[in-house]
């Protein structure tokens, strides 16, 4: 089955939930009207279902593959990739200074949902050169932004991410990638890194590599990390090609999803030293990768939402067309589609109520980095700036969580069908398992929110959206639906958890840091399961309130919302309860528990 963007549903929650009307007032994002976002989201729509899409199934069954040192790209992905970047579409959010189209994230992110959607290998491409884009615009000097970043919003140049070695998982203090100064300014680079996606492809005419590397006499640890631009092929001052830089793709990972996207292993200075330049200054390179990886963060929660609305899409299909046993109802003496059967109606609601939930909180994430970034109040701008750095975890861990569940409820749907490669279902089941793994596992991305986005400000932000959910729990309290009562009780239990939550982990982190981290996952699947609850409240009332314009979409919004509050929030008590056990039973498991 093919893809169909739900633009109902992504129009909805662009103006009803993250303030689409709000974001165009903003100075610089004039533009972009409810008209203009309608027309490029159509357009978005119409090219990945004609273009990107038809690529997903031929690329997991003809991966990309190594010859002699050089990448071919699946079978009609360079073709997809020159329409994608002549239509503009690498350079939606990024400046018009060097050609971008300088609109809203909140589209951009819109945009990549539909993209990931249609073909998540082939998406992982302009994902990482955004991130690229981002880190020269942000740490790069003038000379360089000028040089580079043009050509990479044009996509005649892609970017990669280079941190991971052999022997340095997470733990960059251990990378060994040398970098050595040469006499004209630039350096030369030694090492390996590997899991380096798109690292090796023939889509565009250069690669630009961002290596995080140690200069001679640098400090232990990350303290000693530089980030340097390394291209493919050498760029000449003229600003064409030169020379094939001393970089090379030594192998691609078989890996268990993904298959089109070639991760490769590269290899730095086996001739005389990989050319590159620095970007920012000397040790201090991880705060330039950060800029990168929190970009790439936020793309992979976007893709976390794209998986699981084309896995919902599919069991939804399957579930309509499928014939198998009589309905319980008694409504037909003959087999019926297993759409009519109650447990198949439960996993397709469990599938679309997390799908809507997380979608409605990355969108509501990328509404406030665009108020952090256009506001004309600096005291605006912090607030949402804090506010979105704290939901950029939230977003990437639970958003990628709960695509692996979707995409494992989608394959139940299809029973033993989905566990035939022909179905298509366990595509995306497979494809899925990466996303909480890559750009930092769902334990780093807890660890973060323990440690810098609630410790570190004593919780001020997270209280920031506790007053918001409060808000909503009020004018819940005030409308007389049964699917508002319910959303109500539930909402405020969860608020209660996820505030006792914060406290504990503010107070732990300082007296006893192992008690705090060892619930840090749990904290963030809390955050996430209260915060897009919290979503799906506000949903439900915009939906109550205008009901009568389109009775059957907002039926099925109260619907929806009604499941979430029943068969989601409600977890949200357990999850607390297990985060603050008591500290003695805490400790016993973490020092007693036997593994042998």
């Amino acid at each position: 089955m093919s893809y169909s963007a739900p633009l109902k549903e992504i129009i909805f929650t662009m103006q009803a939930l993250a303030g689409l009307e709000a974001i165009a007032a903003l100075p610089g994002l004039e533009d972009a009207n409810l008209d203009m976002v309608r027309a490029i989201l159509e357009e978005a729509a119409k090219f990945n279902h004609e273009i990107i899409a038809p690529l997903n199934r031929v690329g997991d069954c003809q991966p990309a593959v190594l010859r002699q040192g050089e990448v071919t790209a699946t079978p009609g992905f360079k073709s997809a990739f020159a329409q994608f970047t002549q239509a503009g579409w690498q350079g939606i959010v990024h400046p018009p200074a060097y050609g971008g189209q300088g609109l809203p994230k909140l589209l951009g992110a819109a945009c990549n949902e539909i993209l990931n959607a249609a073909n998540l290998s082939f998406a992982l491409c302009p994902l990482l050169t955004d991130g690229a884009i981002e880190a020269l615009l942000t740490a790069g000097s003038e000379e360089q932004k000028k040089r580079f970043v043009p050509l990479l919003i044009s996509g005649a140049w892609t970017g990669t991410m280079n941190l991971t070695e052999p022997q340095a998982g997470s733990d960059l203090a251990l990378i060994r990638t040398r970098a050595q100064q040469q006499d004209d300014g630039t350096y030369k680079l030694f090492g390996t890194k590997i899991f380096i996606t798109y690292g090796e492809h023939d889509l565009a005419a250069n690669i630009l590599h961002l290596v995080l590397a140690r200069t001679t006499n640098a400090p232990d640890g990350v303290k000693g990390l530089s980030l340097f631009l390394v291209p493919k092929f050498l760029v000449n001052q003229d600003g064409s090609l030169g020379a094939r830089n001393d970089v090379h793709c030594v192998s691609l990972e078989h890996k268990l999803g993904i298959h089109a996207s070639p991760t490769a292993v590269l290899q730095y200075g086996d001739q005389g030293g990989a050319i590159g330049y620095l970007i920012g200054a000397e040790n201090r390179g991880l705060e330039s990768m950060f800029i990168m990886m929190n970009a790439a963060r936020f793309a992979v929660g976007m893709q976390g939402i794209a998986l699981a609305e084309r896995a919902y899409q599919q069991a939804l299909a399957y579930a309509k067309t499928r014939l198998q046993g009589r309905p319980l109802d008694g409504s037909t003496p003959h087999a019926a589609p297993i759409i009519k059967h109650p447990d198949v109606r439960r996993m397709l609601m469990t599938m679309r109520a997390l799908t809507e939930g997380a979608r409605a909180l990355a969108y509501y994430a990328a509404a406030l980095r665009d108020f952090a970034e256009h506001a004309p109040e600096a005291k605006t701008k912090l607030e949402n700036q804090a506010l979105y750095e704290y939901l950029v975890p939230i977003v990437k861990g639970w958003n990628t969580e709960l695509a692996s569940e979707v995409a494992s409820l989608g394959v139940q749907v299809h029973g033993g069908m989905g566990f035939i490669e022909e179905t298509g279902a366990a595509q995306y089941y497979r494809d899925a398992r990466i996303l909480s793994i890559y750009e930092g596992t769902t334990a780093i991305q807890a660890n973060d929110l323990v440690g810098r986005k609630t410790a570190r400000d004593g919780g001020a932000a997270a209280k920031i959206l506790m007053a918001r959910i409060l808000a909503t729990e009020e004018a819940l309290a005030a409308s007389n639906s049964l699917a508002a009562k319910v959303m109500h009780t539930h909402l405020r239990a969860g608020r209660h958890s996820l505030e006792s939550v914060l406290d504990f982990m503010v107070e732990r982190s300082k007296t006893q840091p192992t008690i705090a981290y060892a619930g840090a996952v749990l904290y963030l699947k809390l955050a996430g399961t209260v915060l897009a609850g919290w979503q799906m409240a506000r949903a439900l009332l915009i939906a109550q309130e205008h009901y009568a314009l389109d009775e059957t979409f907002y039926a099925q919004k109260i619907a929806t919302a009604h499941f979430f509050a029943t068969h989601i929030l409600t977890q949200a008590p357990g999850l607390g309860a297990a985060i603050m056990s008591d500290s003695e039973s805490i400790e016993s498991w973490l020092a007693e528990a036997q593994f042998s």
